[in-house]
């Protein structure tokens, strides 16, 4: 066999840069078939001169005329492509074996759809999809042949401390694998131990300054406010076809324990492992076998102590608001989501105080109704409608 080629949808994040590390330690393995971006042409220019894909693809007609230029000038053969259905083409192509689906939100919905479609391998880092349309997306893959591997770094240990016979599981439910619960480990964020008092008073450098993680904006004011969490909680209930009572969140802020799953004997199993994302990068890319990560040894000794707590749903409203949305079914996750987004871009943006956020998402979720998601049609209205209730909830704010 050749090599394997790998799209990486949103190739200039954290977590797309983290994939080419570990590709270019496989050379001999993997070849990079397409990096895509929002609207980054400079560093897209950059990992195309050095990765050399056959495909690059910019959401923004603007930043794909600049990358386009710049990579001729280079003598880049790379083609450059635009718009979201060049993404879906990319992540579908007939000769892409693996995909990364690494766009942050719900833009990352329909190439990461149209992966599982191909029937491709898909190493899922964007929880939104699931979110948002976790029935629709799971019945796809079942249809089309295709492999889901989590990326998320708590679910990813969760997938490596479930037993190998995961159908089961994911017929039947955790208990036909003789699983109790899941533990989902949470880094409680910067401000775990901050007076609630002063949260209104956060600003989005201090919200964006993770103790543990080095993220995007976005995706660290969700650990900020733990709606992180509830998002991967409601993630890991349609990865593993669990039960919302069936996952516990523990707020563990040495992020060493990166989740755990308890067997009905009391058996507990961890895994551990410094807090880098290239490990579940190697492993999802490599499974079933294992790889390299370039990710140094975990020095237990040096570690010294595990210290474990609950949340606190007075510092953390989102979490607890995300647990209602997970049990409430049908599209609150998705409601839950588009509010989120939008809260933060506006606070982000200054426009709404950090204890804001959670106050635009419970009215979001107060006022739209929750209907049953037949159809993508429907979950995208639905998304849209939300973010567009959210928007006018800010602008009365």
């Amino acid at each position: 066999m050749g090599l394997q080629q790998v799209t990486i949808l949103g190739a200039t994040g954290s977590i797309g840069v983290s994939t080419l590390d570990v590709l270019a330690r496989h050379a001999e393995r993997y070849g990079v078939f397409a990096l895509t971006a929002d609207r980054k042409w400079q560093l897209l220019a950059m990992q195309c001169l050095q990765h050399n894909p056959r495909y690059a693809v910019l959401n923004d007609p603007n930043a794909a005329s600049l990358l386009r230029e710049a990579l001729v000038q280079q003598g880049c053969k790379t083609e450059v492509l635009v718009g979201v259905d060049a993404l879906a083409h990319v992540a579908a192509h007939s000769d892409v074996h693996v995909v990364m689906a690494a766009i942050v939100g719900a833009a990352g919905l329909l190439p990461t759809l149209a992966a599982v479609q191909s029937g491709k391998k898909v190493l899922l880092a964007n929880k939104e999809a699931l979110v948002m349309a976790g029935g629709l997306f799971t019945r796809a893959v079942a249809e089309h042949g295709a492999t889901l591997l989590p990326i998320d770094s708590e679910h990813n240990a969760i997938f490596q401390c479930l037993p190998n016979h995961r159908a089961d599981y994911l017929v039947d439910g955790l208990h036909s694998s003789g699983v109790r619960k899941i533990l989902l480990t949470a880094s409680g964020g910067p401000f775990r131990n901050t007076p609630i008092a002063d949260l209104q008073h956060v600003t989005p450098e201090q919200a964006c300054a993770h103790p543990n993680w080095s993220m995007g904006q976005k995706i660290s004011v969700d650990s900020a406010t733990m709606l992180n969490k509830g998002l991967e909680l409601i993630e890991a209930c349609w990865l593993f076809n669990a039960q919302p009572n069936q996952v516990q969140v523990v707020i563990h802020p040495q992020s060493v324990i990166h989740s755990m799953v308890e067997y009905v004997d009391g058996s507990v199993l961890a895994q551990l492992g410094n807090p880098d994302m290239r490990t579940p990068i190697a492993h999802a890319l490599a499974w079933p076998e294992r790889i390299a990560s370039g990710v140094a040894s975990l020095d237990i000794i040096a570690t010294a102590r595990l210290d474990f707590a609950a949340p606190d749903y007075q510092r953390f409203p989102c979490l607890r608001l995300a647990q209602q949305a997970a049990a409430r079914g049908a599209t609150a996750p998705t409601i839950l989501n588009a509010a989120n987004e939008i809260a933060v871009a506006a606070f982000l943006a200054r426009q709404i105080r950090f204890d804001q956020i959670a106050q635009v998402i419970a009215s979001v979720l107060d006022k739209q109704e929750v209907v049953e998601p037949d159809s993508l049609a429907l979950v995208i209205d639905c998304d849209q409608t939300a973010r567009n209730l959210a928007r006018s909830i800010i602008a009365r704010l």
